[in-house]
C-alpha cells in the first residue's frame, strides 16, 4: 500500500533537474528482475549499473517499469535504470523513462550481454541489429530506429546446439568470476567516457578492450 500511495506522488515527479538536453542521459542496464536471475551472464547490464551506483555512490529506488537511480558527472547527469519488465519488454521501461525525462535517442545508452563476442570483450555500437537478442529486439520495436547506442558486453558462447537459454540464464562459471570484478570496472568507466567524452571517442579508446 505505501509503494502504491508514493507511485500516486510520483507520477509526475522528474528525476533530472538538468534543463540542457545535451547534458542528460539515460543508462539503461538490461537484465531479469528477481533473485534467481542476479548472478546470470544475461543480468550484466544490471551488475554494470550495480557496479557504476557502488563507484558514484547513489542508490536505486524503484520506481514504474524500473529501479532507478541518478549521479552527476562532470557536469553531465545521468539517470540509471533497471527495467522491472523482464527482458523481453524492455523497450517500454526505456521509452517511458526516456519520455519522462525528456532525454534525446542520442544520449541513451542500452548495456546488454553478447554471446558473439568472447568474455569481458567490449564494444560500443551506434547502431545495428538485434542480434536475435529478445531484449534489443523489443527496443527496436518500441523505438521504431535500430540507430540508438549499444554496449555490448560479450558473455561468450560456451554452450552445445540449442543450449542458449540455458546458458545466457546460467551464472557465471569460476573462471569468469575471477575476471568479472575487473571487467565490471572497466565498464564503469565505459559508462562515465559515453557521458563526457561521446560514443565514437569512447568506442575508439574502449572497443576490443
Amino acid at each position: 500500500m505505501l509503494s502504491f500511495l508514493k507511485s500516486l506522488f510520483n507520477k509526475d515527479k522528474t528525476f533530472l533537474e538538468e534543463p540542457d538536453l545535451m547534458k542528460k542521459f539515460l543508462i539503461v542496464g538490461l537484465g531479469n528482475v528477481g533473485e534467481k536471475y542476479s548472478e546470470t551472464r544475461h543480468n550484466i547490464g544490471f551488475k554494470v549499473l550495480d557496479a557504476l551506483a557502488e563507484k558514484e555512490s547513489f542508490t536505486f529506488e524503484t520506481q514504474k517499469l524500473g529501479d532507478v537511480g541518478t549521479f552527476k558527472y562532470k557536469g553531465k547527469s545521468a539517470l540509471c535504470l533497471k527495467p522491472s519488465t523482464y527482458m523481453n519488454l524492455s523497450g517500454k521501461a526505456l521509452k517511458y523513462w526516456m519520455d519522462k525525462e525528456n532525454i534525446s535517442l542520442e544520449n541513451v545508452l542500452v548495456i546488454t550481454d553478447d554471446i558473439n563476442l568472447s568474455f569481458g570483450t567490449i564494444r560500443l555500437k551506434t547502431k545495428g541489429s538485434a542480434g536475435g537478442h529478445n531484449g534489443l529486439k523489443d527496443i527496436q520495436n518500441t523505438l521504431q530506429n535500430t540507430n540508438y547506442n549499444r554496449f555490448r558486453f560479450g558473455v561468450g558462447a560456451d554452450f552445445g546446439k540449442g543450449r542458449q537459454v540455458e546458458y545466457v540464464l546460467g551464472e557465471w562459471s569460476e573462471e569468469e568470476k575471477k575476471s568479472l570484478s575487473e571487467r565490471l570496472e572497466k565498464s564503469v568507466e565505459v559508462v562515465k567516457s559515453f557521458m563526457f567524452a561521446g560514443v565514437k571517442n569512447t568506442m575508439n579508446n574502449f572497443n576490443g578492450t
